[in-house]
């Protein structure tokens, strides 16, 4: 769901064909830099743990020369990006699950800023503080449901301490490093709860799961209890 949207962002500000520089920070195992570099994106994954980059540069090396070309691994933090590159050097930087791990978002998406491009897209996929109750409420835990309404922090499925972000602090964020938003929208309204096991359905009857995601996370008031939040600001807001 979240490549669709990014899709529908880039293609709304890029002339069709023209190859991006995209800046995937955190890309973990690289389902969203090899799906850009597959479609003709020259792109750049900045990873901090290094475990995960040998995992990106193991799944890179299962692909075509062609696409391998096309993709650059630096090892380093998002908060670091002025040290990695030069201002304006991207036309797309992706930051997605990645503020959830860190205590104070507001340098790195300054810093993230600063290397997009005028025009360029920063897509976030974050937490969504406003609706932090949904996933233990909906389940009976009634203690951490409760405790959610009043704190940010959470941990996560894997037993990680992490914090979530309000839609209208992000907002006046990316206002205020020159990258307003320009659109959002909500991810896994209805399959929040799906365990991560469980395996997704498929043929008609993934298609329908996916309209049915896909209509929710545009539409309001859904897209608002949402787990997580798909946030798309525009340097220069061009």
């Amino acid at each position: 769901m979240v490549a669709r949207q990014t899709d529908e962002q880039i293609a709304a500000r890029f002339p069709v064909g023209r190859r991006l520089r995209v800046l995937d920070v955190g890309p973990g195992q690289g389902t969203q830099a090899l799906r850009l570099a597959r479609a003709g994106h020259e792109v750049t994954g900045l990873e901090p743990d290094p475990r995960m980059v040998e995992a990106l540069r193991l799944a890179l090396s299962a692909e075509p020369a062609g696409i391998q070309e096309r993709v650059r691994i630096v090892e380093g933090d998002g908060r670091d990006t002025g040290a990695h590159f030069l201002p304006g050097t991207f036309d797309v930087v992706l930051c997605h699950g990645v503020l959830m791990y860190v205590a104070e978002p507001d340098p790195l998406l300054a810093g993230l800023a600063r290397v997009l491009a005028p025009g360029g897209v920063l897509s976030l996929v974050v937490r969504n503080a406003d609706a932090l109750a949904m996933r233990p409420g909906l389940s009976g835990d009634w203690d951490t449901a409760l405790a959610a309404f009043d704190s940010p922090a959470y941990t996560n499925r894997i037993g990680v301490e992490a914090r979530a972000d309000r839609l209208e602090a992000l907002t006046a964020t990316l206002a205020g490093i020159g990258a307003p938003l320009q659109a959002w929208y909500g991810v896994r309204v209805f399959t929040d709860l799906a365990a991560d096991d469980q395996a997704p359905p498929v043929g008609a009857e993934l298609e329908r799961l996916l309209a049915a995601e896909d209509r929710a996370g545009r539409t309001d008031p859904y897209r608002a209890v949402a787990a997580l939040l798909h946030l798309c600001g525009v340097r220069g807001g061009s």
